[in-house]
């Protein structure tokens, strides 16, 4: 059985460790604390060093109870959490819900997968519930771009499959795809000139930059792909004829050829304007991390299945539009679906979890477990 106190008393003391992205030293090492007491052999990656975060990945490994051949699982929550996230103090009213006192986030996002994972191992332990090796892959930085798990040495994965505990949504419902996503810069070169004096021996590269973009098909392609520009940059005293500007912007789709196509589809209304105005330009792309997708059919969706309905929970499957640390651990080809947490209204000061919720969280991932030892 769950212990619902001791639960929630845990989820409460994680949201008070302050860890925004990029300072997660303090929360690693309390997690390596925990992690460490409760059995498990603990690695501290060295992706720090490559990130620049505060703390590197902890891969932390249970060896199996049984000699049975019970398959390699592990799950997966990150530490780190977003701004306003110092000094969160928590609280929870009448009828079970937890926020913040309001001027911060909360940190369920994702600090509620980390406390659901600690009270299964915790449970799995007191009820000697049978069990292969089990990994929990706790990443530094996935708030800044999934940067931890980017970072990771696939080698230290060890498992056959697994799950992310970090999508919206109730408690059961299981995130079976994600999109790849590009991220893209482009570049506008133009001419300065006097802009009061002889502006039509300029080219602007702000105005180049506007007729491209109005060239381009933008926000939702079709119904798996979008594509966004979210930074505008360029220009400085209104009397020059601006010379240079800079866009920032993404692609992503549930198809992986739909990326391909549509950075070529922005790259060639860029290009070509460019010529039309006599500018000059730069397109730089790179896939930030992989899609995946999975259906009903899939092992790894079949099993959270069984188990979240032998709970008597929801168990439906949902495509998003959003990445997360499953993206990457599936790139590195390990099957891994990212389940529902719970959490509302994450990334602001409205955050919040219903105390059910987490409980029903953690009594997924104990199912899971199960379920992997029945098959």
């Amino acid at each position: 059985m769950v212990s619902e106190s001791r639960l929630i008393e845990e989820f409460m003391e994680l949201v008070q460790i302050d860890s925004e992205t990029k300072q997660e030293r303090i929360i690693a090492d309390r997690l390596t604390e925990k992690l460490l007491t409760l059995g498990f052999t603990v690695i501290e990656d060295e992706s720090s060093l490559r990130t620049g975060h505060g703390a590197g990945n902890l891969i932390a490994t249970l060896p199996a109870n049984t000699d049975a051949p019970i398959p390699k699982i592990f799950f997966t929550s990150h530490m780190d959490t977003v701004k306003p996230g110092n000094g969160i103090k928590p609280v929870m009213d009448s009828e079970g819900w937890i926020t913040s006192e309001g001027e911060t986030i909360l940190g369920a996002d994702d600090k509620a997968g980390v406390a659901a994972l600690f009270e299964m191992i915790r449970v799995v332990k007191e009820q000697n519930i049978p069990h292969g090796q089990i990994q929990l892959v706790i990443t530094a930085g996935e708030e800044s771009g999934l940067m931890g798990a980017r970072a990771m040495d696939p080698g230290l994965l060890d498992a056959d499959f697994g799950y992310a505990l970090d999508s919206n949504g109730a408690v059961g419902t299981i995130a079976v795809a994600a999109p790849t996503q590009a991220r893209v810069v482009m570049e506008i070169y133009g001419k300065s000139a006097h802009a009061g004096v002889n502006p039509e021996d300029g080219i602007s590269a702000i105005q180049v930059a506007g007729k491209a973009i109005s060239r381009m098909k933008l926000g939702r392609i079709d119904h798996e792909t979008t594509a966004n520009i979210g930074k505008f940059e360029g220009g400085g005293a209104t009397n020059v004829v601006c010379d240079y500007a800079r866009l920032e912007a993404e692609a992503r789709s549930l198809v992986h050829e739909k990326v391909e196509v549509q950075l070529a589809a922005m790259k060639e209304s860029l290009e070509n304007t460019c010529a039309e105005f006599g500018a000059t330009a730069k397109f730089q792309s790179v896939i930030v991390y992989p899609g995946f997708k999975f259906t009903e059919e899939d092992a790894v969706v079949q099993l959270a299945q069984r188990a979240a309905a032998n709970l008597g929970l929801p168990n439906d499957i949902f495509h998003t539009g959003g990445g997360s640390d499953a993206n990457i651990f599936n790139g590195m080809g390990v099957p891994t679906a990212n389940l529902a947490v719970g959490y509302e209204e994450i990334h602001t000061t409205n955050e919040r979890i219903h105390r059910n919720e987490l409980i029903n969280a953690a009594r997924l991932v104990i199912e899971i477990v199960r379920e992997t030892a029945r098959q």
